[in-house]
């Protein structure tokens, strides 16, 4: 995982800056003096004419001078003018700035970011191989669910609930008002009745009636209904019977009557396949489903109760309420140690890398994918990445491309000052040496 940037980062950077700029000024320091001295045993040489051995001294100091400062000016030539005169086809670096960016970024470009040596080194690092060895070694995968946690509950933070309840609504809004409800009521019951499943149905409910109007609490209750109705809708004839006989007691034999008609009508339905009430609540379903699968009125009716529906405030309040219990949920869970939601993550992250470990075939595919999709991302990449070098490279001040190139190749480039001095000097002495033999 890479580190953040911070503090010790910037102070290690600086570091090395000065540790890069001592170096430099060291070989710097040492390149002049080599010149400085053999400048002065040049002339040290030279005040000793006649001095055959000296002649010899001569030759090399004079070569390793010459040698040193054409060094000198080569290497200062590639950032400056030296000695600040503007001397053709010196300071070449900052002259040639962009279209050294253009080249160093086509450079990187073509020989560090093809397409093909990318994709190959994603199929030779294996990438799902080491993943699900990652994953199942220790308690990696649980260090990966403290990880999302820690993501999860930062971002919870960030969400903006108003515009999230407000996606909500719209998205479950809009699935509805795809939804053709007639239709599908009208398949689900389609499958209800499938094998007279809907007879099933008409058999326990009549079984329930029946159970109901055999209690007798429920007859003195219908009773009472019978009195309270006979009483409001027919005053006086209930009046007349009260003169010959007990209203209540009349009411409980009517009710017994009732109930034993009903009774014996319910276990007739219940007792004959063929009872014409049966064959009747067939062609009813039957005539509802056509209804709701084909009738454009239904289909009208229920889309109208859909909009009335999706219209309703408290619908609004209760998805809205929907994603304030999930976050007050996740947000409480998260929090605990045995969070429910860590345990699901972890366990999952162990499965899938138990899973990858178990099925080559599976990392092969995995790895093909991933293969297939570099493929496809690296041609952007590559033009991303060169046109960011060449905009950053021309987009630098001319001191500062100098003062990073001195810091990074400048030691490197004062040995060629080093090297010039002492090469110039031998072959001054194999000169001087041919001039004495011939």
């Amino acid at each position: 995982m890479a580190k953040p940037i911070g503090p010790s980062h910037n102070l290690t950077t600086q570091m090395k800056n000065i540790d890069k700029k001592q170096a430099l000024a060291n070989m710097r320091l040492f390149a002049t003096s080599l010149l400085l001295l053999v400048a002065a045993l040049y002339i040290l040489a030279r005040s000793r004419h006649g001095h055959h051995a000296w002649d010899w001294v001569a030759a090399f100091a004079e070569a390793a001078m010459i040698g040193a400062l054409a060094d000198w000016f080569a290497v200062v030539a590639l950032f400056k003018h030296p000695l600040g005169l503007p001397i053709p086809h010196t300071a070449i670096i900052p002259r040639n700035k962009e279209r050294i960016a253009d080249n160093l970024a086509a450079f990187v470009r073509d020989k560090f970011l093809d397409t093909e040596v990318l994709v190959e080194k994603v199929r030779e690092f294996n990438p799902t191989l080491k993943i699900a060895a990652w994953l199942t070694r220790g308690a990696n995968a649980a260090l990966l669910a403290d990880k999302l946690v820690a993501v999860f509950v930062g971002a919870l933070d960030f969400i903006d609930d108003l515009q999230v309840r407000q996606l909500l609504r719209s998205a479950v809004a809009q699935r509805l008002q795809q939804l053709d409800v007639g239709v599908l009521a009208g398949r689900l019951l389609d499958t209800l009745t499938e094998d007279n499943r809907h007879q099933a149905l008409l058999d326990a409910g009549l079984r329930r009636c029946a159970r109901l109007l055999d209690d007798p609490d429920n007859q003195k209750v219908l009773a009472g209904m019978i009195l309270e109705v006979a009483g409001r809708e027919y005053p006086t004839m209930l009046r007349m019977v009260g003169v010959v006989s007990n209203t209540e007691e009349l009411s409980e034999k009517i009710a017994a009557s009732l109930v034993a008609g009903v009774n014996r009508w319910l276990h007739d339905i219940s007792d004959d396949p063929q009872h014409p009430r049966r064959r009747q609540f067939d062609d009813t379903v039957t005539e509802f489903i056509e209804h709701l699968k084909h009738d454009p009125a239904y289909h009208a009716r229920i889309a109208q109760w859909k909009h009335q529906l999706l219209s309703a405030p408290l619908v609004a309040q209760y998805i809205d309420g929907l994603w304030d219990q999930l976050k007050t949920w996740l947000r409480d869970d998260l929090a605990r140690d045995d969070s429910a939601v860590r345990r699901k993550i972890a366990a999952g992250a162990g499965q899938l890398g138990q899973w990858l470990t178990d099925n080559p075939q599976l990392r092969d595919s995995v790895n093909q994918h991933m293969a297939d999709a570099a493929r496809a991302l690296v041609f952007d990449l590559r033009e991303t990445i060169s046109h960011h070098i060449a905009s950053t490279v021309k987009k630098w001040e001319d001191s500062e491309l100098v003062r990073e190139l001195e810091l990074s190749i400048g030691r490197d480039l004062q040995f060629i000052r080093i090297n010039g001095t002492l090469v110039g000097g031998l072959i001054g002495l194999i000169l001087h040496g041919l001039f004495l033999f011939l």
